[in-house]
């Protein structure tokens, strides 16, 4: 047996036993592009502003700072947990080659938006265009190890794809006037349509790559997070509705995109994760969730502790797995382990129109 095809041989194997110990799920890789949501380390190696390299960032993970925006565990850690897989390693990772990359690559950039310019003054990131291109960069490795096109076609198509990014084409860029001119030019509704346009090339690129399972998350309720409570738009102990409204007109082009790509591209299957909608859930009644503090930050400063985000060395809450918010725009890995429940198994109001254990067990060879 030559040496390919014992790796390969190894792998099923492998992946075999992970699916029966997460219960029959078949995923041989997750392949993820977004922002700092779901970033594993990739702006460690950036010259940014964005960078979680440092404690208290980390302080309930087993490996401590490792550049994730959380205590402890983001939604696609979680996911690899519940997929029997290994976390994924950034794409900025050193030793990314060979068999590394076949459990799926993190490409995902703190600041990161669907557009360029978005989150620019924060200093570099790879903006959702860029994260694509990563990806292609890896391809050929893939092949090489896989053995062919064949089995590259068969490992992409089994893969699940999932794409966390918006929020910084709006917290850093469309409310932020001072900086950005794009609420001057356009209508909420308006500026939806130009980052669904350019969200919609990108997945379709993915596609032809090879890629055929998405799971695309809308964008939170960012009237909620600290940053946006700490300017004071809102009334005190609120949310900013007029920012969840304009959050709205992306969330419900992004539904409608996902339905009209399942309808041009039957070979395949596009989901859309209601985020605002799971979020809003756990944040109108936080103690079905086991949490008990909705409205400020575990570490961070000002109002709400919003106003500045976690600094290195500062000290977090001691109740960590209570608090919604970890820092001034980052939930809890109390909540990223939600998310992961309500994406793997959750009815059609979580995912639509299925959830990723349906996604994962779906065939579209």
């Amino acid at each position: 047996m030559g040496y390919y095809a014992l790796v390969i041989v190894l792998m099923l194997f492998q992946h075999h036993c992970a699916s029966r110990v997460s219960g029959n799920i078949q995923v041989p890789a997750l392949f993820v592009f977004g922002d700092s949501l779901v970033d594993d380390g990739n702006n460690n190696f950036l010259q940014s502003i964005a960078k979680a390299d440092y404690y208290p960032y980390g302080v309930d993970f087993y490996q401590g700072s490792t550049g994730r925006f959380s205590n402890g565990r983001t939604i696609i850690d979680v996911l690899c947990d519940m997929f029997g897989i290994s976390y994924l390693p950034p794409y900025t990772s050193a030793d990314l080659n060979g068999t590394r990359l076949l459990s799926g690559v993190n490409y995902a950039s703190a600041a990161a938006g669907i557009l360029e310019e978005s989150g620019q003054f924060l200093g570099e990131r790879f903006y959702l265009n860029q994260q694509v291109l990563n990806f292609q960069s890896n391809i050929n490795d893939m092949r090489t190890v896989l053995g062919g096109q064949s089995m590259l076609d068969q490992f992409l198509s089994k893969s699940i794809v999932v794409v966390v990014i918006g929020s910084n084409d709006y917290v850093n860029n469309y409310l932020l006037p001072s900086l950005y001119t794009s609420s001057y030019y356009y209508s909420p509704q308006d500026y939806a349509n130009l980052l669904l346009n350019r969200l919609s090339r990108q997945l379709l690129a993915l596609h032809n790559m090879g890629l055929s399972k998405f799971l695309v998350a809308g964008v939170g309720p960012l009237g909620c997070i600290p940053s946006q409570r700490a300017t004071g738009q809102g009334p005190p102990g609120r949310c900013v509705d007029s920012v969840n409204e304009i959050v709205g007109f992306f969330n419900r082009a992004l539904r409608a995109l996902v339905q009209q790509l399942n309808s041009n591209h039957p070979r395949a299957l596009f989901v859309y994760g209601n985020t605002y909608a799971a979020l809003g859930d756990i944040l109108n009644n936080p103690s079905a969730y086991g949490l008990r503090v909705i409205d400020r930050a575990c570490c961070g400063l000002g109002r709400n502790r919003g106003q500045i985000t976690c600094l290195p060395l500062a000290v977090p809450c001691a109740n960590r797995s209570e608090y919604f918010f970890w820092d001034a725009y980052h939930p809890t890995e109390a909540v990223n382990a939600i998310l992961a429940e309500r994406a793997l198994n959750g009815s059609p109001s979580d995912c639509y129109p299925m959830n990723l254990r349906q996604l994962a067990q779906l065939s579209l060879l």
